[in-house]
């Protein structure tokens, strides 16, 4: 499938994918993404673009009017900086310079795109009011959309309406998915420490096992999601890493630790599972005449949950751009998390995967995301960026 995209957007590929690749050579994690922050400031000077930095420490808000700025309306567009904590494999010309860090998940590409559309968009203001272009710091994980909520983004720079974007490598190139309400869940992180009693493995009768407490704890959990939880609502317990012992073969040690998720979409569920697992937590340790904490990380990710209007208008823009067969709006809804979600409780807007899967299986652009062979599709930029633009200008028509 071609996708319609004006001549002036496909030429600016090779220059945004060059944009795009540097930063795929200099990853960096959560608060630390000063490469990318950077080069996006420098080319928003160069092409004479206003931009705030220091936003959330490494983030940046630029701002575009148009032609004409009587419509009193704005929007944001928003991508995200940072990089993973994955040891890239070395099959890409570009590959991470940094060992340990990668551009697993695209962000890169992301923030690539909305540089992209800054440039056209400063050479061609077709618009109606003004636009924010938010590139954000620590997506993954780490609660860069709060902290930048918590910096007073929206009173700031005050939008009507915000939107994101997500390449998408189970998507063939040339397709679009969303839907209205919950696009991604809520994502908590918890943390378990149960105390017992260490001693001589030979013993186990003098002790109090914590690694027995841990094993049937991991199991009780998962009673709440088919026990706990109404069936229709989706809900998900993982635990992801069980740490214990002194690394002897015949010492039972005083402490186990566990960590993992929980991800929902319903608030008051969220809030019903993060208690049950809690109080769970505390009653299987008391049960075996042990204690146990268990801490829940504060500023998690909030559900994505897309607006009807805007989502709906979203759709009519990536029709004109993709056509209506390659336009999905009844996708189903992942347990995956996105930090744009708390965005959305603060401003209506839609959010949307852009698929960048090819026909070729051996393909990097079709490897999952936060994976070690994962890479962005450069053959998705143009996409991108005549996207960012005709949201502009759809939402903030220029009156005739």
């Amino acid at each position: 499938m071609t996708a319609t995209i004006r001549n002036s957007i496909a030429d600016l590929k090779d220059e945004i994918a060059g944009y795009r690749r540097a930063m795929h050579k200099n990853p960096q994690t959560a608060y630390e993404e000063t490469f990318a922050s950077d080069l996006v400031a420098e080319k928003l000077t160069e092409w004479g673009i206003p931009h705030e930095r220091g936003i959330a420490v490494t983030g940046i808000v630029a701002t575009i009017e148009g032609e004409q700025n009587t419509s009193g309306r704005a929007v944001g567009l928003r991508a995200d900086m940072d990089a993973l904590d994955i040891l890239e494999e070395n099959n890409k010309p570009y590959v991470s310079k940094t060992p340990g860090k990668m551009h697993g998940c695209g962000h890169d590409g992301h923030t690539a795109m909305l540089l992209g559309a800054a440039k056209y968009l400063s050479e061609n203001r077709n618009f109606n009011g003004k636009v924010h272009l938010i590139f954000q710091p620590a997506e993954e994980g780490f609660g860069g959309a709060h902290k930048m909520i918590e910096e007073k983004l929206f009173e700031r720079f005050p939008c009507d309406s915000v939107y994101g974007l997500h390449n998408w490598p189970r998507i063939p190139r040339g397709q679009i998915s969303t839907r209205p309400g919950p696009v991604m869940a809520a994502a908590d992180r918890f943390d378990i420490t149960i105390t017992g009693k260490g001693g001589h493995a030979a013993m186990p009768h003098k002790t109090i096992d914590p690694v027995i407490i841990g094993s049937k704890l991991v199991t009780v959990l998962q009673t709440l999601t088919s026990r706990s939880a109404d069936p229709l609502d989706s809900v998900v317990i993982s635990v992801t890493n069980f740490n214990a012992g002194t690394g002897a073969f015949n010492v039972i040690p005083d402490t186990a630790e566990l960590n993992g998720t929980l991800r929902t979409f319903d608030p008051d569920t969220r809030t019903e599972m993060i208690k049950r697992i809690q109080d769970m937590t505390s009653a299987t340790a008391s049960l075996f005449e042990a204690s146990a904490s268990c801490e829940f990380m504060e500023g998690g990710y909030d559900p994505t949950v897309n607006t009807p209007d805007e989502t709906a208008q979203c759709a009519e823009i990536a029709k004109s751009i993709f056509g209506e067969e390659n336009v999905k709006t009844d996708m189903a809804p992942s347990m995956g998390a996105e930090d744009f979600g708390a965005m959305l409780q603060e401003v209506p807007g839609c959010y949307i995967w852009m698929g960048q899967g090819e026909e070729d299986p051996s393909s990097n652009h079709n490897e999952s995301l936060h994976t070690p062979r994962y890479d962005f599709n450069d053959e998705i930029i143009p996409q991108g960026i005549e996207y960012w633009v005709r949201v502009v200008e759809s939402i903030l028509p220029v009156e005739k």
